[in-house]
């Protein structure tokens, strides 16, 4: 933060200014000109909070995305395909079980073991033909879309939670004051999105330990930058590649189980998150799981304010962070120079 700060002094000022006007916004109590200027506080705050949540899911999609396109340099144009499958493979296991939690294990090994697949038949023999990997995906996407289709026709699919996780949770936020009473108003978030909002947090502070701290993310890294260099040392570096595309391909899988969760399964939702996966890396970085993070956020924010507050150019905002932050930082926010 020091040295960010000493090469960027505006920027951090600029930050800084931001995170105590977010601060005030969140915990005080609004005063009437601030509520006819934006609108109710429980709005604001809902949209804040979707759209950390619908980050969490964004990040899950775009941390295996990042692995096999930032780290491993293939390029899957059907990620968001393995996101719908895993939704679906989900929903199954949830209605045959019953058990919610079931559905993710599942999802993830069956569509990990599908990217094993994707992996040794299809990467391998096109490895470093960047522009046969997109003709390649888009096509196997396609044909997974249209199987999909025929499997579960083109009804909206949603994964019900357990019990325990339905209804909303009272939270420390205030939203207003009763004018009888003057007792405090707080608001109440569902908790099912709270809980994967922590579980994803989790992973992702796993994932990063592990590329940073431990020896398989030291072969991971070693493998991008030199991979002849590692495989004379003798590493079996087409294993670990393997193993990386497998977990990035489940990382999409168990994204589909959450997703259908708080939102629904249904036909074009593949393009939707891929589209969705491809601007959160840009905006964060390739390669980079903090940057995954950070730029999940920010997507996932700028698309619930915008639906909110400028419903008419929601769609134009999240690719105008994209635009400006292309034009000014390419390697994205926490990308590698």
């Amino acid at each position: 933060m020091r040295r960010f700060a000493r090469l960027h002094p505006w920027w951090s000022v600029w930050i800084a200014i931001a995170t105590l006007v977010l601060l005030y916004l969140t915990f005080a109590i609004w005063p009437p000109w601030l509520i006819g200027l934006i609108g109710k506080k429980k709005l604001f705050l809902n949209s804040l909070f979707n759209g950390i949540t619908l980050g969490s899911l964004y990040f899950l999609i775009a941390s295996g995305f990042t692995l096999i396109f930032g780290l491993m340099r293939n390029v899957n144009l059907a990620h968001g395909s393995l996101y719908m499958m895993g939704g679906y493979i989900g929903y199954l296991i949830g209605d045959w079980t019953g058990y919610w939690l079931l559905a993710f294990p599942v999802a993830f090994m069956v569509v990990g073991l599908f990217g094993v697949i994707l992996q040794y038949f299809v990467f391998r023999r096109m490895e470093g033909e960047d522009i046969r990997q997109t003709l390649v995906t888009i096509g196997i996407s396609i044909v997974l879309a249209d199987i999909m289709l025929w499997a579960f026709g083109g009804d909206f699919y949603n994964i019900s939670p357990p019990s325990w996780l339905s209804g909303p949770i009272e939270t420390i936020f205030v939203t207003g004051v009763k004018r009888s009473s003057g007792d405090l108003i707080y608001l109440k978030y569902p908790l099912v999105r709270l809980a994967i909002f922590a579980a994803s947090l989790a992973i992702g502070l796993g994932m990063w330990l592990a590329i940073n701290r431990t020896r398989i993310g030291m072969l991971i890294r070693a493998g991008v930058d030199d991979r002849d260099i590692l495989s004379a040392s003798g590493i079996r570096v087409q294993f670990v590649f393997v193993a990386v595309f497998a977990f990035g391909a489940g990382l999409a899988g168990m994204a589909g189980v959450v997703g259908g969760t708080f939102q629904s399964i249904a036909p074009g939702e593949d393009i939707r998150f891929l589209l969705a996966s491809l601007v959160v890396v840009i905006v964060g970085g390739m390669g980079s799981i903090p940057g995954a993070a950070l730029g999940a956020v920010i997507i996932g924010i700028a698309e619930q304010f915008g639906s909110v507050y400028f419903p008419t150019y929601a769609v134009v905002v999240t690719f105008l962070i994209m635009v400006l932050v292309l034009a000014f930082r390419p390697t994205g926010l926490l990308g590698r120079n």
